[in-house]
């Protein structure tokens, strides 16, 4: 296991440097300059020049690429140009609220998604089971900001249930630690269940047909003539089975989750990383698009190594092949 997982962290470092240099040649390829200043009253001519000065960007592109691979290997990311702020202090206020929405969706996503599937399997009838496969498809194919507009509309604008938008109250700091805590929940909800639901019914679809699969084995049928239960099957045999290829599915998720998370976070005022990227991106800020994106390939690239290390854990046969 320790072998395979520092084989795993060695095959990443190149897959790291290619997305950062991608994302570096991308920047510096899109159209505009952040420097340029409108012209007007008061506005020095040569003001954009000495900015560039100011930031290293008149220097050559492989010297600021160099540059900023080294600051990024000892966690300088540079600074901001349209906060005036280190990058990297930017992203240490946001992401820990990343991490809340984007965790509390995967976590949801896994529950939701196993015991839908197998509600799913364990359906009698096939009336139920093709409605639910129906419903499931139906909301497996909706985009997450489209249903966050459908929430919003229902459950903010026409029920006035819950609010439409940022982390907190603006009374919130003026509240206990219950009622806050309780407010930072009723924020959560709606963007986390945009970001939950269309996952979560991939998942149910995919535990679903795993476990049918499962239930058409020879030693699945040897264990229902010996008089076990349909839930005994389903929890002792089936569910192991197809607890290993979730994990794989949601490793695999990670990227769709982060590239949804900026989506959800700028529709819902979400005060994340996600939010924070598009800001710089729609500014041009290169330091703040280079930080970002570091951080993300590496949250999706450990996120894909701790996935597989736990399917390994999970199926005894994936831990003899690494061996």
């Amino acid at each position: 296991m320790t072998s395979y997982a520092a084989r795993r962290i060695l095959a990443a470092i190149p897959l790291i440097a290619g997305v950062l240099t991608i994302v570096f040649l991308l920047v510096e390829a899109a159209p505009g300059d952040p420097f340029v200043l409108e012209p007007g009253p008061g506005v020095d001519a040569g003001a954009a020049g000495r900015l560039r000065e100011a930031f290293g960007a008149d220097k050559p592109l492989l010297s600021r690429y160099g540059a900023w691979v080294g600051g990024a290997l000892t966690g300088d990311l540079g600074t901001s140009f349209t906060h005036r702020r280190a990058v990297a202090d930017l992203l240490r206020e946001s992401i820990g609220n990343t991490v809340v929405l984007a965790g509390t969706a995967i976590l949801l996503q896994f529950l939701l998604g196993m015991a839908g599937g197998l509600a799913a399997a364990a359906a009698r009838t096939r009336w139920l089971d093709r409605g639910f496969t129906c419903l499931a498809g139906v909301v497996y194919s909706l985009p997450s900001y489209w249903l966050g507009l459908l929430m919003v509309a229902l459950f903010s604008v026409r029920l006035g249930w819950l609010p439409v938008s940022q982390m907190h109250s603006p009374v919130a700091a003026s509240l206990d630690g219950g009622r806050r805590l309780a407010d930072s929940f009723r924020h959560l909800v709606l963007p986390c269940l945009a970001l939950t639901l269309p996952a979560a019914s991939g998942i149910a679809l995919y535990v679903r047909d795993e476990m049918r699969a499962v239930l058409d084995r020879s030693p699945i049928r040897m264990a229902r003539a010996r008089g076990v239960t349909r839930w005994g099957i389903l929890l002792r045999h089936s569910l192991k089975g197809a607890l290993t290829p979730v994990i794989t599915l949601l490793g695999l998720a990670l990227p769709g989750l982060v590239g949804g998370s900026v989506v959800v976070e700028v529709l819902f005022a979400w005060p994340g990383m996600g939010r924070l990227a598009y800001e710089a991106v729609l500014a041009r800020d290169e330091p703040l698009i280079l930080g970002c994106a570091w951080v993300a390939s590496l949250a999706v690239i450990i996120g894909s190594l701790m996935a597989d290390l736990l399917a390994a854990w999970a199926d005894p046969r994936l831990r003899e092949r690494m061996t």
